[in-house]
């Protein structure tokens, strides 16, 4: 009997590599900050340009990602399968491929966006890649609030490739993101925080227990929502985005608070229990950035 052929990597784990369902969220904030930016349609080419390059930036960050966690994965049923895990790519390929993307995605934004947005997408890369994967996330709980900040750059790349600036509201965008990662990614730990802790990785959960972490979690939704309804006080938006964001806050705040209520009656969190909010908290950060769009177009249009 003739030994079997090899496993070939193909293009779909070369893809898998750079977590695909991930950057889906980072690319809408990017894309309607554009809007947000022009007031309008930011043009066909300057949308594909930054789509493809942030899409090239956050999976170069997703490929590295896997290759300095590797041994974790190796030892989590959810990431044991991952191609740099499995041995599907070597590592030195996904590096070499890693490195492309990122490289692509610079001089992409750099000569058809502008030397600012590329900036802003190395920061993102940098801040994720070195900031929250080498340095924080298997040494402190505050991994997730520092390192988060990784994904708060992607508005700031929309903005930047339209405007070539960052004025008060960009910035906002940006302190949305910072405070409302916490609420999603504490939720996901919590239905995950066993694996975590098999793993000696000093998540919330893992570290001071459910108790704080809901605590922890229902603080940075007030943040979150208070700092959504700021830029109204400062004339960036109007009526449109200023009821949307409430509305969507006060959701944001029950599902926060229905967690503590449940770990603070001696309930032990179960995936059920964290879902709602996980979910939703997905569903409020792209409502309340279409949000955004739609009140800057309407404004500019009615003016």
């Amino acid at each position: 009997m003739l030994p079997a052929a090899p496993v070939r990597a193909t293009w779909r784990d070369y893809l898998a590599l750079t977590k695909p369902k991930v950057i889906s969220l980072l690319l809408w904030t990017t894309i309607t900050a554009m809007f947000m930016a022009e007031r309008g349609w930011p043009g066909l080419w300057l949308l594909v340009v930054v789509s493809v390059a942030g899409y090239a930036s956050a999976g170069s960050a997703g490929v590295f990602n896997m290759i300095i966690d590797r041994d974790i994965d190796l030892k989590m049923a959810r990431t044991a399968k991952r191609p740099t895990s499995s041995g599907l790519i070597p590592l030195r390929d996904a590096a070499v491929f890693g490195a492309a993307l990122q490289i692509l995605s610079f001089v992409a934004l750099w000569l058809w966006a502008t030397p600012l947005a590329a900036w802003m997408s190395l920061a993102g890369f940098v801040t994720y890649v070195g900031l929250y994967t080498a340095l924080l996330k298997r040494n402190t709980w505050h991994n997730i609030v520092l390192g988060g900040a990784a994904g708060c750059f992607p508005p700031l790349v929309g903005w930047a490739a339209v405007t070539g600036d960052l004025n008060l509201f960009a910035w906002f965008l940006f302190a949305i993101i910072f405070f409302w990662t916490p609420v999603h990614f504490w939720a996901l730990a919590l239905m995950i925080k066993e694996e975590y802790r098999e793993v000696g990785i000093p998540m919330l959960p893992v570290v001071h227990g459910e108790k704080l972490t809901v605590a922890q979690i229902g603080l940075y939704a007030i943040y979150t929502v208070v700092l959504s309804v700021m830029p109204v006080f400062f004339r960036e938006v109007g009526a449109l985005y200023f009821v949307s964001a409430v509305a969507l806050g006060v959701w944001l705040l029950v599902l926060s608070w229905r967690l503590y209520r449940h770990v603070a009656a001696g309930h032990v969190v179960e995936r059920r229990v964290a879902v709602p909010l996980y979910l939703y908290s997905m569903l409020y950060l792209a409502l309340l950035f279409v949000a955004g769009a739609a009140d800057r177009i309407l404004f500019a249009y009615l003016s």
